[in-house]
């Protein structure tokens, strides 16, 4: 900062500057209420169709997000630009105060020609005129003017200085579209930027030099600062990709950061969790730097990193990618570079891959040691459904490139990859977390949100993309069940899955015309075979978890239905029939089916090598209220209820989710009961429960319908009687589809 610019500042155009970027803050925020409250709630609001339902609504919900971005970005830049101005202000007013201090000991500051300054006297002594008192000065005054000068300028130059750094790179975040992050001024900026360098520094030290004190350092710094966009970005390209790949090999390879392992071995789960968080959020800027930095990550990926040359790059990464969630083409191309890697390592899938051998425990997070690269990859893409969905729907080539020899990466995955083992439990049990992330990804990939998570409102209807490889996962687990029923840990996510495209599978097993509007699906409507389907659920019905998710999806769903078309104002061209009688026993019926389905899977499961009885069935059913945060409002759309899906899809009103939450309430109430009372009934009287509750639940729901909009109270009878006829057209359903299933049950 040269003295005279600061001593002759004229702030007028910055003034204007803070001005015009305080106006604009205020229209965003105007146009953001008004793209929440108007252009997004409509958006959600709005009876949706094909081709809308899967791109418009999407698109206006990014849309209105964008807003809620650009309002942060501009409150960050005004914040930013105010604390600066102000700042500078503040420093010229020291600059003239120092100034006229020193003139009253006779010195004054003047700028020299290199855009310094000089201290030097107002008037020598000499040259004063006779009987004029000129004030007397020493040199350590000169010097203490001069360091007080040099001090104010200097101040006034970091100010400028960082606050054009954290401008530059709050912008370079995002190429197109806006970062949505909030500063309240240049020093929490700057400071976010300068803990990113300083733990950048000390990632770079040779790991053998690393100390404790090192670790703690970067370890609390990661925690606090990971979702911080700015620090992200400056920490992950500070580090390079090279140097990250570096940090965790060798802190985790014994010879190099085997000290470590002793001191903060506890520390190294948290450790990466928040290293991969930290990566995550660096991913999603498109600065020139992190463009680079993920190119490099994928061109290392297939080649050895480190000093001792037996691990690859897609080993390390892989595992710091298990949290958070990273950007779309970097995971889709990542995912990509991986499996031809994946091909060449297994001769085209024909053999296994990435034992540990020498390679050092790269994971902490779970119960596999991080040698094979795809089980950190996975659990990322079960945080990225876009990205999910692009991976297994691209090829698995072999390396001959006949494209007529390609299969799809989820068929490889699913139905043909050899797992390796891959374990750090000290008595060799063979860990399945892989093919667990695997049916996470899969539930991302098909259901359009991270999986473990329930849909919401901006959760986009199903993508032709979604539904065929919902279509894949049907006909694979019904061609082979025991790709499902002899991995159970993957049941909770296929549950989720099959719940979120229960209209699909009610259409599958109806014959009757119109179902599209009997069964009215927003987006794209799964095709699948009514025999595929039902061994589908009865797969999915002997875990107690998948059956949990599919049978409480499947009462909210009867209840949406009910509540959508006995609404005396539903339009007539989304009627399915004017009978109300006709309508409801279909509606009970069908439903009937789904849940006979289910609890034929159920008593395959409790019938089989020393099962011995039946309560974690409904002990699953109980908890499922759990992750749906205590109330039911969240499992049907944030107190709204949906039509499309039993969570997600077109919408009935407030009204009808409460009436849902209060079904299903009932619902959870009789199993855990139930659960209590009969754990260990028979497989027949686990039957003949189940045809009770689903002709009492049918009666219940429907009772909540005919209330709200006084209907007769004969339909409540329909429903019941068609819920339990259902129940048993179920076995016919069943009959000669379902591999192992009992040709006949006791008591029914």
């Amino acid at each position: 900062m040269k003295f005279e610019d600061l001593y002759q500042a004229d702030f007028k155009l910055l003034d204007d500057a803070v001005s015009d970027w305080g106006l604009l803050v205020r229209n965003l925020t105007d146009l953001q209420k008004q793209a929440r409250d108007g252009l997004h709630d409509k958006a959600v609001k709005a009876d949706w169709h094909g081709v809308n339902a899967g791109v418009s609504k999407e698109f206006i919900g990014k849309t209105a997000g964008e807003f809620d971005d650009a309002t942060k970005e501009a409150t960050s830049i005004h914040n930013i630009l105010q604390d600066t101005r102000d700042e500078l202000k503040s420093y010229k007013q020291q600059l003239h105060q120092a100034v006229e201090d020193g003139r009253k000991k006779n010195l004054t500051v003047i700028p020299s020609a290199d855009g310094g300054f000089v201290v030097t006297m107002v008037v020598h002594p000499d040259r004063a005129a006779h009987g004029t008192s000129v004030p007397e000065h020493s040199v350590a005054d000169e010097d203490d003017l001069r360091d007080r000068v040099q001090g104010i300028l200097n101040n006034a130059a970091k100010s400028d200085s960082t606050a054009s750094r954290v401008l530059t790179a709050l912008v370079d975040e995002s190429e197109y579209g806006f970062s949505g992050v909030v500063y309240k001024n240049r020093d929490q900026a700057e400071k976010a930027v300068q803990e990113a360098d300083e733990l950048a520094k000390l990632a770079k030290k040779d790991p053998r030099r690393l100390t404790a004190k090192d670790f703690d350092a970067i370890d609390n710094g990661l925690k606090q600062y990971h979702d911080d966009p700015l620090f992200a970005e400056e920490f992950a390209e500070r580090l390079g990709a090279k140097g990250t790949e570096d940090f965790w090999l060798g802190l985790n390879d014994p010879r190099e950061g085997g000290h470590l392992g002793y001191e903060r071995g506890y520390k190294f789960a948290e450790l990466q969790k928040n290293l991969s968080l930290t990566l995550a959020t660096a991913s999603q800027s498109d600065s020139a730097g992190m463009t680079q930095w993920k190119q490099q990550v994928i061109n290392t990926g297939g080649r050895a990193v480190g000093g001792n040359g037996n691990v690859l790059g897609f080993q390390v990464m892989s595992n710091l990618m298990r949290d958070g969630d990273f950007d779309d083409k970097f995971m889709t191309d990542y995912g990509h570079a991986l499996m031809k890697t994946e091909r060449f390592y297994t001769d085209d899938g024909k053999n296994v891959a990435w034992q540990a051998s020498v390679c050092p425990q790269l994971n902490y997070e779970g119960s596999d040691g991080g040698w094979d690269p795809l089980n950190g990859y996975l659990k990322g893409l079960s945080n990225n459904p876009a990205a999910a969905t692009n991976f297994f729907n691209d090829d698995f080539i072999p390396q001959d490139s006949h494209h007529e020899s390609a299969v799809s990466n989820f068929d490889y995955l699913f139905k043909q990859r050899h797992w390796p083992m891959d374990s750090i439990d000290p008595h060799g049990v063979h860990s399945t977390v892989g093919q667990n992330f695997l049916a996470q990804a899969l539930e991302a990939a098909t259901t359009g949100h991270p999986a473990g998570e329930m849909p919401t409102i901006d959760t986009p209807a199903h993508t032709p993309a979604q539904t065929g490889l919902f279509e894949d996962i049907v006909s694979a687990t019904a061609d082979k069940p025991e790709l499902l029923t002899k991995r159970g840990y993957m049941s909770d996510s296929f549950g989720q899955i099959a719940a979120e495209y229960l209209p699909d599978i009610n259409r599958a097993n109806t014959n009757l015309p119109h179902k599209d509007l009997l069964f009215p699906i927003d987006g794209t409507a799964a095709q699948l075979a009514g025999p595929d389907a039902n061994k589908f659920l009865f797969a999915v019905g002997q875990n107690p978890e998948g059956y949990a998710a599919v049978e409480v999806g499947q009462k909210a769903y009867m209840s949406n239905l009910l509540q959508y078309h006995l609404d005396p104002d539903l339009p007539a061209d989304h009627r399915f029939t004017g009978d109300q009688k006709l309508l409801v026993g279909t509606v009970a019926e069908r439903s009937g089916e789904v849940s006979g389905i289910l609890r034929q899977g159920r008593m395959e499961a409790i019938g089989s090598a020393a099962k011995g009885h039946d309560d974690s069935f409904n002990h699953a059913v109980a908890q499922y209220q759990n992750l749906i945060s205590g109330g039911i409002g969240t499992a049907v759309g944030v107190g709204t209820s949906f039509i499309g899906s039993p969570v997600a899809g077109g919408i009935v009103g407030g009204a009808a989710g409460t009436a849902t939450g209060s079904a299903l309430q009932w619902l959870f109430q009789d199993v855990q009961g139930d659960s209590a009372d009969h754990a260990h009934d028979t497989e027949g009287q686990v039957w003949q429960k189940g045809w009770q509750l689903n002709g009492d639940y049918a009666q219940h729901a429907t009772e909540l319908a005919v209330k709200r909009y006084h209907l007769n109270s004969d339909l409540v009878i329909v429903a019941g009687n068609s819920a339990q006829q259902g129940y048993y057209n179920a076995r016919n359903r069943l009959d000669g589809e379902a591999p192992g299933m009992t040709a006949d049950i006791a008591g029914s």
